[in-house]
């Protein structure tokens, strides 16, 4: 397979290079900063930005054998910092960040950066910049305050440039990665999700053999979408399980019982809601939460896994997002939030985990659920977490919070169906507030809960702005949640984006 091995030195933008990349129909695949790579698997390499400054005492930095593999080399940002140190450049360390648009300005016809870019905005997002350029290298293209933002050395095949042309504040910067891949690497795209299909089930079968796998199935499309690969995979080798943790939507285990079957699928049904809620009881804090749900899953599937002693493997839908926000195993960057299927169940468990899904984003997701022929209406489901409803009521999960925060968010997902907005929004749900307000129903005095409506538009989940909901279906949501909710008396609006607020609340 061509291959973009793409370096990862803890930018906030680097998953949005691998998809860029894979748009383009080629397979991208981040690694650390500063790992081994065989030049024989690589078709070009890719150099991420960085929150770090060159100038750092351990400041992030490839191997520098990289540069002598012969192999086409994409520096971006942080990345063409990089670039000009191993190549004596001098980097100047600036006062203040250059954040914004800029107009790019073409010096020389080129490959990479064409004239298509020429006098278009790029993004610059960056503090220190190239005083002069590393020995070897020419001007492509300069901005207003950056004399080199696009560089190139052709007899090395490496380019770096000081804009991003992963983002979309970018214009046409997709055609930066296709130029990359088709002039600079000379890549046939051969990446799209038929072939990962195929190459999964294969992966699958051959890991496998004749041993059975257990499945958790959360009822969401990650984990519904692993599932019916496996099964397609191993047909009667599969324990699919689903676990009810007493955090779901209203009506959820009747809608996923109903959809596997359907589909022809035996799902073994346990119910442990009264577990999850006794070990969540007086918990307020949002990691504790986490972490408790991850562990009584665990003792969960211990009491699952002894019913099924011939199961050796165990299966999850991880995806990429969930690994990069729970903890940097790639690069430098911080920890956001920890994910319970992340990490730690093998060990605690006894399975080898399989988990197909790993280096995958949502929307991949959903187009391998397509090919797998799963109903169009589960697949475009919204994106539920993994903690369920425990992380959307913001103080101490209870019977009577999470009864209210059914009810409210049942009201959010009809009034936006009704509105034919569901498919053309990313994620709508409601948050259930630690604040109870005055209000009067009734001609009586009420202090009841409010609850924040949260509606966000998204590609992929990595970045998210907020909806600009008609006020018109507002207006019915609110009125319907306050009328036909008991205990609700506000109804908020959260209008902010990711980053910096995540899409979650908690």
């Amino acid at each position: 397979m061509n291959k973009i091995i793409i370096f990862d030195f803890g930018s906030q933008y680097t998953q949005l290079i691998a998809r860029r990349v894979r748009e383009s129909g080629v397979y991208a695949k981040i690694v650390p900063y500063n790992a081994e790579i065989d030049k024989k698997d690589v078709a070009g390499i890719i150099l991420s930005g960085s929150p770090a400054s060159i100038y750092d005492k351990n400041a992030p930095l490839p191997n520098e054998n990289i540069f002598s593999m012969g192999v086409p080399i994409l520096g971006i940002c942080y990345g063409m910092q990089v670039i000009s140190h191993f190549f004596n450049g001098k980097i100047l360390k600036s006062d203040k960040k250059e954040y914004g648009y800029a107009a790019l300005n073409l010096k020389t016809d080129d490959i990479l950066v064409d004239k298509n870019f020429d006098k278009s905005s790029v993004w610059m997002s960056h503090g220190d910049r190239i005083e002069k350029i590393p020995n070897g290298f020419e001007v492509v293209a300069y901005t207003d305050n950056s004399p080199y933002a696009a560089i190139r050395n052709l007899d090395k095949k490496i380019w770096a440039l000081q804009f991003h042309p992963e983002v979309f504040h970018t214009k046409n910067g997709k055609r930066i990665f296709e130029n990359f891949i088709k002039n600079v690497c000379r890549i046939k795209p051969d990446w799209n999700m038929k072939n990962f299909l195929t190459n999964s089930i294969e992966e699958i079968k051959k890991k496998v053999k004749d041993k059975k796998v257990i499945c958790a199935i959360s009822g969401g499309v990650d984990s519904s979408v692993v599932a019916v690969l496996m099964h397609k995979a191993i047909k009667n080798q599969l324990i699919p399980v689903f676990v009810n943790n007493g955090l779901l939507r209203k009506n959820e285990v009747e809608f996923v019982l109903n959809s596997f079957k359907k589909m022809g699928i035996d799902v073994n049904f346990v119910d442990a809601s009264k577990l999850f809620l006794d070990r969540l009881k007086g918990i307020t804090d949002p990691e504790q939460k986490r972490k408790i749900i991850g562990h009584t899953f665990i003792d969960v599937f211990k009491d699952v896994a002894s019913k099924f002693k011939e199961a050796e493997f165990l299966a999850q839908g991880t995806l990429y997002p969930d690994v990069i926000e729970s903890v940097s195993v790639n690069g430098p960057s911080a920890v956001i939030k920890s994910h319970h299927n992340v990490g730690g169940l093998p060990k605690e468990l006894g399975f080898q985990l399989i988990e197909p899904l790993r280096e995958l984003f949502k929307d991949e997701v959903r187009k391998l659920g397509e090919k797998l022929g799963i109903d169009e209406s589960y697949i475009n489901r919204h994106p539920f977490p993994g903690p369920g409803l425990a992380i959307r009521i913001i103080s101490e999960v209870t019977e009577e919070k999470l009864e209210i925060l059914r009810n409210a968010d049942f009201v959010v997902q009809e009034e936006i169906k009704k509105a034919d907005l569901y498919n053309k929004v990313w994620q709508a749900f409601a948050v259930l507030l630690p604040v109870n307000s005055v209000g009067v129903m009734g001609d009586k005095r009420t202090y009841n809960n409010v609850v924040a409506v949260r509606v966000v538009e998204s590609v992929d989940g990595m970045t998210a702005d907020w909806s600009k909901m008609p006020y018109d279906v507002l207006n019915k949501i609110s009125n319907r949640i306050i009328n036909e909710v008991e205990g609700i008396n506000r109804v908020v609006y959260d209008i902010s984006s990711k980053p910096p607020s995540t899409i979650e609340w908690e």
